[in-house]
């Protein structure tokens, strides 16, 4: 009688977890980490990107859609997931339709991507795996901290064409956490901005955090961080590397991040 009745529970609970479409990228990572596979039913036209999607293997499982109102509405799911900044007409148009639509602002500490963690496990009715989720990150923070408890490094992030992630940022936050200091504090930066290569050189950070390690300039903008004056002052050993795609969305990914960053203090020159 009590399988019998457990047995009822499961498949009642199976049948109320929602369908899902995801018009983000970071919403489609959330998704991915979160979901029960038959939950999705598409996710965004980046979904499958590897620069910006850390799971994009995973995503090439699921259909990948235009990003538009059309898709998610023949799809007829439970609901529709996307962020507070992917294209405001598609958005209104699916509400305006009758469809179900939940928007996730952009995470710029980690606490906010634990909180965005437990807000997509409680829609997708799986909230045991948002615990699961945070106590990943929570083991890499520490782990991270363990890395870069021996002195308080400045770190300047600089990404293509010299745009630096500001104190108020996801990649700041991340630094901040495990006892590094983002150097842009130095520049003035509060978001972020474009900076000269004559400020960096001048500004002497410990470390700059780059997204690419490779010394392949495909374009002006990659040229930026490959110009032979960054090079002198920051050769590999002093450059931190910590791909795009696990700190453009504040999610699950995280404890990557993190353990990325962990591996990278290791390895260059204190």
């Amino acid at each position: 009688m009590m399988l019998l009745v457990a047995s009822l529970t499961d498949a009642a609970s199976a049948a109320a977890a929602p369908t899902v479409v995801s018009i983000n990228t970071c919403t489609d990572q959330l998704l991915l980490t979160l979901a029960d596979p038959d939950q999705i039913l598409g996710l965004s036209p980046y979904a499958r990107d590897a620069a910006r999607s850390f799971l994009a293997a995973e995503a090439a499982r699921y259909p990948r859609l235009s990003g538009g109102a059309e898709d998610a509405l023949m799809l007829k799911p439970d609901l529709v997931v996307g962020g507070k900044f992917t294209k405001r007409a598609t958005r209104e148009l699916l509400k305006q339709m009758g469809q179900r639509v939940v928007e996730f602002d952009s995470v710029k500490t980690i606490d906010d991507a634990k909180a965005q963690i437990r807000q997509m496990a409680d829609l997708l009715g799986h909230p045991e795996r948002a615990a699961a989720a945070s106590a990943r990150i929570d083991a890499a923070v520490a782990r991270a901290k363990q890395a870069a408890s021996r002195t308080r490094l400045t770190v300047l992030p600089l990404a293509r064409r010299g745009w630096v992630s500001g104190r108020d940022s996801l990649i700041s936050s991340l630094l901040d956490i495990v006892g590094l200091r983002n150097a842009a504090g130095g520049l003035g930066f509060r978001n972020g901005g474009f900076t000269s290569l004559e400020a960096v050189v001048a500004l002497r950070p410990d470390f700059l955090l780059i997204t690419d390690d490779s010394d392949f300039a495909e374009d002006e903008g990659r040229a930026f961080v490959l110009h032979p004056a960054l090079q002198r002052f920051y050769p590999p050993s002093k450059r931190i590397t910590v791909p795009e795609r696990l700190t453009v969305c504040g999610g699950p990914m995280l404890a990557d991040a993190l353990d990325r960053l962990t591996d990278e203090l290791t390895r260059v020159e204190r």
